[in-house]
């Protein structure tokens, strides 16, 4: 086992300075007081300043002797005072030393790295000052997780996206803290943009400012729940990262009243496709939907959302180019079998009919996160916890965010 030392000659010298101005203050005293001040100096006065080691966690709770229990996640923080810290080591199973962090003072060394699971550690810690050198060992033991959960980030890492695109982060287990695991995520963007957390679904929280993206943002997520408590013993397994950049603004617009759906780039109106929605009983929700996977075949099969295909409304159908628009099954796709309806009548189950050439410009040309925003319908609105429906919260309630300790 080794000992770091910290190599901080601004911080010694510090040190020095004050212990220079301290023992000229005392050699004024004893001049002028006698036997007393000279005890006092000598003795009671060096003790005062002799420097003081403590260690804390990173919300300034002091580890008690042999401390167990330790989230591994979360750094320790070693403290001088009255002095300036000359060595810190912490040492990892393979015997090397944990990586920290020393103030510009001196007085504090943080870790930057975390500790393993259920591992025990020992910290050992120098610091100096005007009343002499002091030492400290400190041990802790880590958390033992009695279940991990990993963490994955929408949309993809380097991905070009559209201007209404959320970020989201999915755990492969339900989140008994969200707030432990929302701290756990930072987010930041080019220009800087205000945003807020919601969740969803018990296992996927979403991220959106308060407007569309502008052209050009580029946004970076970090998910580091490795180590930190997600509630009941719960763990993050890996930390996870990913960024993006916002395309140019391409934003469709779907209205039964003519029956057409419209793409504006940039504000210009640059094609105009005629549209089949869903007939009575079937209709399409209204509201902002983002778009998300586009797909050259699929099969759309009415069993994924409840109705058997063998049922008088059930269906199994191949398509082609299909652009996803809910989580819920709604899809922008090639219908020729309803090309005589598309632009005069509604047809389908609650999807928007188009023709293959229509549909196929659409899957090689919109990108995931471009909004389609949909009115006039017989049908109720889209449900902002769809997936793709964050738009339809209004910012005044997900700007609260829902998210508690024990939610």
């Amino acid at each position: 086992m080794g000992f770091s030392r910290l190599r901080d000659r601004r911080a010694f010298s510090k040190a020095v300075a004050v212990g220079a101005l301290v023992v000229a203050t005392v050699a004024l005293s004893s001049c002028s007081s006698g036997y007393s001040d000279q005890v006092r100096a000598s003795g009671e006065f060096a003790d005062m300043v002799k420097p003081a080691i403590s260690v804390t966690d990173n919300g300034g709770k002091p580890l008690d002797k042999d401390a167990v229990g330790v989230q591994p996640g979360l750094p320790i923080v070693v403290n001088a005072s009255e002095g300036a810290l000359t060595g810190v080591n912490i040492d990892k199973a393979d015997g090397t030393p944990v990586k920290g962090v020393l103030s510009d003072d001196g007085a504090t060394w943080t870790s930057d790295e975390p500790f393993g699971y259920d591992r025990r550690y020992t910290v050992q810690a120098e610091a100096v000052g005007v009343g002499g050198k002091t030492t400290t060992t400190q041990s802790f033991t880590t958390q033992a997780p009695n279940n991990l959960t990993q963490a994955y980030i929408s949309p993809g890492k380097g991905e070009t996206v559209g201007i209404a695109q959320a970020v989201g982060v999915r755990f492969d287990e339900a989140i008994p803290n969200r707030k432990a695991a929302q701290d756990a995520i930072t987010i930041t963007s080019t220009p800087e943009v205000q945003g807020a957390f919601y969740w969803i679904s018990p296992s996927e929280v979403r991220w959106r400012p308060e407007h569309f993206w502008k052209p050009g943002t580029k946004v970076k997520i970090e998910v580091n729940t490795y180590g930190i408590n997600l509630g009941n013993g719960l763990f993050g397994e890996q930390n996870v990262s990913s960024n993006f950049t916002v395309g140019r603004a391409m934003e469709l617009s779907a209205d039964d009243n003519t029956k057409t759906v419209v793409i504006k780039k940039d504000g210009e109106v640059i094609r105009t496709m005629p549209t089949s929605f869903g007939k009575p009983g079937h209709d399409t929700p209204n509201g902002i939907y983002t778009i998300g996977d586009r797909v050259d075949h699929i099969i759309m099969d009415s069993s994924t959302y409840g109705v058997p295909t063998s049922a008088a409304e059930g269906y199994r159908t191949p398509v082609d180019w299909a652009v996803q628009m809910s989580y819920s099954g709604i899809y922008l796709h090639g219908a020729p079998w309803s090309m005589w309806a598309q632009g005069n009548t509604n047809t389908s189950h609650g999807c928007l009919n188009l023709s293959p050439a229509d549909a196929q410009w659409l899957v090689r040309n919109t990108l995931r996160g471009d909004p389609v925003t949909v009115k006039n319908t017989g049908g109720e609105t889209l449900s902002g916890t769809d997936g793709l429906g964050d738009w339809n919260i209004p910012w005044s309630t997900w700007s609260k965010g829902n998210a508690t300790s024990n939610s």
